[in-house]
């Protein structure tokens, strides 16, 4: 796989097949075949080269979290003591399933963490028995998101 530095060269149809699998990566290669006018096989195969070059992470199916009750996102900033700290508070981070994301950032906190909870209530829950019970972290501060107004890809 190239090094995150060597830049991946695609074309225009590149452009297109990208397009339309990043709006719905369920839909038939036939189908935008038939709409670029080339191919099947001639997109599996530059979708293979595109995998190759690690631009395409991969595929996923996308969970509507609100179906199962989860209805707060928040956003949580997290103070350590010491940098030495990241490494594991990052480690006792993964063991929590509410935990998203997780980032070093730069600014006032070592680490920024996207999480998702039921409701407020499980949210505390989460803060006070969970994340400002790991080692190292001396504070947190957290911000809930009353909605997601924007949420997409880079443009190709």
């Amino acid at each position: 796989m190239p090094s995150s530095n060597d830049k991946v060269k695609i074309d225009g149809i590149d452009k297109k097949i990208l397009r339309y699998l990043m709006s719905d990566a369920r839909k038939p290669i036939l189908e935008i075949a038939r709409n670029i006018g080339i191919s099947g096989a001639a997109i599996h195969q530059r979708l293979r080269k595109l995998e190759k070059s690690g631009l395409i992470a991969g595929s996923k199916f996308v969970i509507n979290p609100k179906i199962l009750g989860y209805t707060t996102m928040a956003y949580i900033g997290i103070f350590l003591d010491k940098a030495m700290s990241n490494p594991t508070a990052v480690k006792a981070l993964e063991k929590i399933p509410e935990v998203l994301e997780c980032h070093y950032t730069t600014g006032n906190w070592s680490i920024l963490i996207k999480v998702l909870c039921k409701d407020n209530e499980h949210l505390m829950h989460v803060l006070n028995k969970h994340i400002q019970q790991i080692e190292g972290v001396s504070r947190t501060e957290t911000f809930i998101s009353l909605n997601q107004q924007i949420d997409r890809q880079i443009t190709i």
